[in-house]
């Protein structure tokens, strides 16, 4: 029987095309398709002459994804060719099938493996009723062929770990076309340099600032352009800034407040402010609740029955006109201390914390007061030091304002960095050299780059004259970098996906298989 071969191929499996079905069986839980070869000769994969001739036949047993919850085999009968060539080495030879399956397989082509690594492909071929085990799908991922690519005229380097702080490869892409071309076994010069002889054309190179990326594209295409990142030139230039800031953490502090403290306690109520916490959400809840009560002509005495309150409580909340009114009969009753508590406060702040000279000192100015008045408020002072000093910002907010960009700060980091530039003229100074380095990356001024690095060599910033130096060393690069459109966007993306990658394989894998999976992906 022979069957319509597009119908198959979109509803059976890839390559049925190249085969004519003869019979289609269904029984015991599985559908067996039985198949034949439609061409009528193959060519000769040694010297490449086509033949007819068959020398004999046998049969491959192929095993597919499922069928409608069935298991689904595919008998194929594969024809073996004479070869009429004399010349070649090769006497007889099998009916290619590449596009139902790899020479020698089991199976027909499956992505199982490939999408999910050993143990998560094997449990779902199990839940598929495909039966492989992990190994035989690494195996069938690492028989793979590398994908076949042309050298890149653009070409991106950059390093992964393998093992954090330990292990590092290296993975080289195609900038034009976003793609993966290779994956090195170490982030050193000699790989690479190696890998670029093998593949000359490359015209520009994008890497990060790294000395071994540098050396090894000087010494594999030296007539290639380097291109030094944006994104890690504005990260060297954040950890010098960082640098800069904490060699002026004594800036960041606000000076020490010389006056009195403020009266208010945090927590306590002002006269003219409106209560705040859970007391007060209670206490408004309460009030709004009689007095819809009221409304609805309910009596004071039928509310506190239907509540369940005391009647006083009910008649406190009926009589107040606002729900802030509750608050009056709780507030603190009037001290003989009230008129003494601005010179404790004062005396406080000055440094004199000792309850006993401060008791001795209102004493000798016959204030009626006694020695636990004061105990109790110098107490409460205590509890309560950061009202009188704000915390100073540190250094990583500090950094923070330097290194974003002005119009993605709120009103408060700009008031806090303004007081910064104040207190500190030379984190003021540093914010005026971030911001042109900020105009000449945004910008792509790489000629003026000699003029900012040699006003910051003047400056002696910590940290920021530092890294304007280092620039000396690959000048070229980074102007290349700042002057020109490419990056290395596209190979930060590739990282990310080898991330996920590992993570899928648990760290069990070794680099082979790890560069296949990568390279297939």
């Amino acid at each position: 029987m022979q069957t319509d071969a597009p119908f198959w191929d979109s509803l059976v499996f890839d390559g049925i095309g190249d085969v004519d079905v003869e019979a289609v069986t269904t029984g015991f839980g599985t559908v067996e398709v039985v198949a034949r070869g439609r061409a009528t000769g193959s060519a000769c994969p040694d010297c490449g002459r086509f033949s007819q001739r068959v020398h004999d036949r046998y049969q491959r047993r192929l095993q597919d994804l499922p069928l409608a919850d069935q298991g689904f085999v595919i008998r194929l009968t594969v024809r073996r060719f004479i070869c009429a060539a004399t010349d070649c080495p090769r006497r007889t030879f099998a009916e290619p099938f590449f596009q139902l399956a790899a020479p020698h397989a089991r199976f027909t082509k499956q992505r199982v493996g490939l999408a999910l690594a050993g143990r998560a492909g094997a449990r779902l071929a199990a839940q598929m009723g495909f039966g492989a085990g992990r190994m035989t799908l690494l195996r069938r991922v690492m028989a793979l062929p590398d994908p076949k690519f042309s050298t890149p005229r653009v070409l991106g380097v950059d390093d992964f770990a393998i093992r954090r702080g330990q292990t590092y490869s290296t993975v080289l892409t195609s900038v034009e076309d976003h793609r993966v071309v290779d994956v090195l076994p170490t982030r050193e010069a000699g790989p690479l340099a190696a890998w670029l002889i093998r593949h000359p054309g490359v015209e520009i190179i994008c890497r990060d600032r790294a000395g071994a990326y540098a050396d090894g594209a000087r010494r594999g295409a030296p007539n290639a352009l380097q291109v030094a990142d944006r994104f890690h030139l504005w990260q060297g230039l954040g950890r010098a800034v960082e640098t800069c800031v904490a060699a002026h953490r004594d800036c960041l502090r606000s000076p020490s407040p010389t006056g009195m403290l403020p009266e208010a306690i945090p927590g306590r109520p002002q006269d003219d402010s409106e209560p705040v916490g859970r007391r007060a959400e209670r206490k408004k809840a309460a009030h709004a609740l009689v007095h819809e009560l009221l409304a609805q002509g309910h009596s004071r005495r039928a509310i506190a029955r239907h509540l369940g309150w005391g009647l006083n409580t009910v008649l406190r909340y009926a009589n107040a006109a606002g729900w802030q009114e509750t608050f009056r009969e709780n507030r603190t009753r009037p001290s003989r201390l009230d008129p003494y508590k601005p010179y404790l406060e004062r005396r406080f702040a000055e440094g004199c914390t000792s309850v006993t000279r401060l008791h001795s000192e209102l004493v000798a100015d016959n204030a009626p007061i006694t020695y636990q008045m004061v105990r109790s408020h110098i107490a409460t002072l205590r509890r309560t030091p950061a009202a009188a000093a704000p915390r100073p910002p540190t250094v990583r907010q500090v950094t923070g304002w330097l290194t974003r960009h002005p119009t993605t700060l709120n009103a408060e980091d700009r008031a806090g960095l303004k007081q910064v530039q104040t207190r500190c003229p030379e984190l003021d100074k540093a914010a005026g050299h971030v911001r042109d380095f900020g105009e000449i990356l945004t910008d792509r001024l790489g000629s003026t780059l000699p003029t900012w690095i040699d006003a910051v060599a003047a400056s002696q910033l910590p940290g920021l004259t530092g890294f304007a130096l280092h620039l000396h060393r690959d000048l070229d690069a980074v102007m290349a970098g700042l002057t020109l459109n490419w990056s290395s966007g596209s190979i930060e993306g590739a990282v990310n996906r080898i991330k996920k990658i590992k993570r899928q394989l648990y760290g069990r894998a070794g680099f082979e298989l790890l560069r296949k999976m990568i390279l297939l992906q």
